[in-house]
């Protein structure tokens, strides 16, 4: 059988009339650039996340970067990142002349770990970057607590959790990205909301940062040709806002179905000893952009050749991350203590990702589990 880490086509086809028509739409207007599609979807996107203000951008790193322009950093503030995440939620701050500075994650959801925030803490501390890594949001109750402590802004990266929801102690409930100052996400096309090319959106419910955010995106420009600020060329294509204007109906169906593809391989993996499958915080629901296994035992120490038995087999696997950031050869500069981080290392060794999408079926989760267990037992 032929296994796909996500089956872009096998979405795409099932609602393959609703999105050729868009697209065809967009042709016919020739509105390319700056259409009513890109105003449709940002306002159609704050009205599902509750939110006041969506602009949509080039992309979820661009997302990043314009969210941390947009708030006035100076070169050398720093930012408090997860040291566990995609390059990009630190590419942007160096690229920016600031400081990251990371920091361990908690070894069951692999989000930051906000018991060893306020230590990184410093006077030239400005923000918070928590990342919703793999689907679920990061402890925002006790992030925002000392957001408001130590007065630093809060960037929520969203790339990996849209449509994720967090309920406080205090009974609110929030989506993921809504939660801080700013809220960033992508739209690359194996995310839970995915467009056939590059995309990102940035959220917030201030309207003065929502209006300084869309300038800088357009060049630092309001008015033609009048730039205000320094700015970026970062925008959704109207083709692309017409893909996701399609698909996000149907986000809460996607996510339905991960859930339920997650539900089943716990299911078939409750009785092998040598792994742990995915930990969702209470507060949290988790949207499975990656179901994320850790290996235990001499089974981490074997996950190169577990990965090549299960290709031979026909069953793709990922690495998400096989460096943390403090390992990576542009980022070493801002670590003094690789000890430091003994999550982020371990995390880097044992853990593997399995094929999750919404097209996943169970009779081919039967047979990755079954070859899982087949290499487990040789």
């Amino acid at each position: 059988m032929k296994i796909q880490m996500v089956d872009l086509l096998g979405q795409y086809q099932k609602i393959k009339p609703e999105i050729d028509a868009a697209m065809q739409n967009v042709i016919d207007s020739s509105t390319f650039i700056k259409g009513p599609k890109v105003t449709e979807f940002e306002l159609a996107l704050a009205n599902y996340l509750k939110v006041n203000h969506v602009v949509a951008c080039g992309n979820g790193t661009d997302a990043l970067q314009i969210a941390l322009m947009a708030l006035g950093l100076e070169r050398g503030d720093e930012v408090i990142i997860p040291t566990f995440t995609y390059v990009a939620t630190a590419e942007v701050i160096a690229l920016l002349g600031l400081t990251p500075i990371l920091v361990d994650v908690n070894p069951d959801t692999f989000c930051i770990d906000v018991n060893q925030i306020e230590s990184k803490i410093s006077s030239r501390s400005k923000a918070i970057i928590p990342v919703h890594l793999f689907g679920q949001s990061a402890d925002m109750e006790s992030i925002l607590l000392l957001a408001k402590k130590f007065n630093l802004y809060v960037i929520e990266d969203n790339a990996q959790a849209i449509g994720a929801r967090y309920t406080f102690s205090y009974g609110a409930v929030k989506y993921t990205g809504t939660m801080g100052d700013i809220g960033t996400t992508s739209f690359f096309p194996s995310k839970n909301l995915g467009c056939f090319g590059d995309g990102g959106a940035i959220t917030t419910d201030n309207t003065e940062l929502a209006e300084k955010i869309r300038m800088i995106c357009n060049h630092g420009q309001k008015v033609q040709y009048h730039h205000d600020c320094i700015g970026v060329n970062s925008r959704l294509d109207s083709i692309q806002a017409a893909i996701l204007l399609v698909k996000l109906p149907y986000l809460d169906e996607y996510n339905l179905a991960r859930q339920s593809a997650a539900i089943n391989y716990n299911e078939l993996l409750k009785d092998l000893n040598e792994v742990v499958c995915p930990a969702k915080d209470v507060q949290s629901t988790h949207v499975y952009h990656q179901y994320t296994l850790k290996l235990k035992g001499s089974l981490g120490s074997k996950r190169n050749q577990l990965r090549g038995y299960l290709k031979e087999n026909g069953i793709p696997t990922m690495v998400y991350y096989p460096l943390p950031l403090h390992l990576q050869n542009a980022y070493k500069s801002w670590c003094s203590n690789v000890d430091e981080f003994p999550v982020a290392n371990q995390l880097s060794n044992q853990v593997i990702s399995f094929p999750m999408h919404t097209q996943l079926d169970e009779m081919i989760q039967s047979y990755i589990v079954k070859h899982l267990k087949e290499f487990c037992r040789n």
